[in-house]
């Protein structure tokens, strides 16, 4: 078994408090991700995993063994470094040879796993060339590979392919998932980039200056997010929050632009939460047509148009605010046509005043 478990974990640098009481299990065999903004504590905590670091309070178990005293070389986890540390002096096939030549491993067998990660991340070509002679992202896949090449209880991988381009990041992500499907081994993966972090994850943990705000699948934490920072966090475009008005059997948001009929609406709620692709537009007729329809407001003025292929972003000036659309396809929409939004009552998230997820 290699589950990871923090218990109460607290790490701080100075009067700078990295990680505040994280409590969480990574469960075996599980690609875990930890996502959240710069400086929220993410790399921190792999470094606690791997060693490098020591909490001040808390417990930190691997495979039920706690390990707060335990080096890094005894700990048996791989990583993968943000910042790669790669031998300079070494070509790629010795750099990814070296943890296994450092354990004694018979050289068939070296040979054999050498030639079967590089395969899998695409680097068999250039596995003569030292790193200088290497792009950023053949670097980073060469790192990878050190880390895939061995036999450890879990691996960790600190936002492990930022540099590569795009496209490059889409496949290598899809690998990685599949990689870790078959060696059927523990993996933490720290990203910065939510769709990243959507794509790849069994479960995500969120965390915002240190704590962790959420854990969940990553639909679970997109449909139901816990807060408002998480609802922001997850998303492109992010999720539309506007203060909210609770009438009789209506909510109204937007000087009166957005206005659900929702009887189960909480009545603590302060403000409400509409994904992009949640709402719907449409031209504006006139104001009687509109009341007439319980989940139409006033007017929006069309403000910005953004067609990107299979969708549209459309940008609404609802009375003060300003909130996004993801529209299907290329609608016929253009600046400064006066449309009627509206969203179905089952789609709307609530929020009250410390900004938490209010349930109906």
């Amino acid at each position: 078994m290699a589950n990871i478990v923090f218990s109460n974990v607290t790490k701080r640098y100075g009067n700078t408090l990295a990680v505040d009481d994280a409590s969480f299990t990574v469960n075996d065999n599980e690609f875990f991700c930890f996502f959240g903004p710069p400086l929220s504590g993410k790399s921190t905590i792999l470094r606690l995993v791997l060693g490098l670091e020591t909490p001040d309070t808390g417990e930190i178990l691997i495979g039920g063994r706690p390990v707060n005293t335990v080096s890094p070389a005894e700990r048996n986890v791989a990583m993968v470094f943000q910042n790669l540390a790669l031998f300079p002096h070494m070509s790629a096939r010795d750099n990814v040879r070296f943890p296994l030549v450092e354990r004694r491993v018979a050289e068939a067998e070296i040979e054999k796993r050498v030639a079967d990660v590089a395969s899998k991340l695409h680097i068999g070509h250039i596995l003569h060339k030292p790193p200088a002679q290497l792009s950023g992202g053949e670097r980073q896949r060469v790192a990878i590979a050190r880390a895939l090449v061995r036999d450890p209880a879990a691996y960790l991988m600190d936002d492990p392919i930022s540099a590569l381009d795009a496209r490059l990041r889409e496949e290598t992500r899809v690998e990685l998932k599949r990689i870790q499907r078959e060696l059927g081994k523990t993996l933490i993966y720290v990203t910065h980039d939510q769709e990243e972090a959507m794509s790849v994850a069994d479960r995500i943990a969120i965390l915002e200056n240190g704590k962790i705000r959420q854990i969940g699948a990553p639909t679970e934490i997109y449909d139901r997010p816990a807060s408002t920072y998480v609802a922001r966090l997850l998303g492109s475009p992010m999720m539309n929050i506007l203060k909210s008005v609770r009438g009789e059997g209506v909510v109204e948001a937007a000087e009166g632009t957005i206005r659900i009929a929702d009887k189960a609406a909480p009545a603590d709620a302060v403000e409400i939460g509409l994904r992009p692709e949640d709402i719907k537009v449409r031209p504006w007729l006139d104001e009687g047509a509109a009341r007439s329809d319980g989940g139409v407001g006033r007017p929006a003025r069309v403000f910005e148009v953004e067609p990107l292929g299979g969708y549209t972003v459309v940008t609404l000036a609802a009375g003060q605010a300003r909130l996004r659309a993801l529209l299907r396809g290329q609608p016929d929409i253009r600046p400064e046509a006066m449309v009627a939004i509206s969203c179905d009552p089952s789609r709307v998230h609530y929020f009250g005043q410390s900004g938490g997820a209010l349930a109906r």
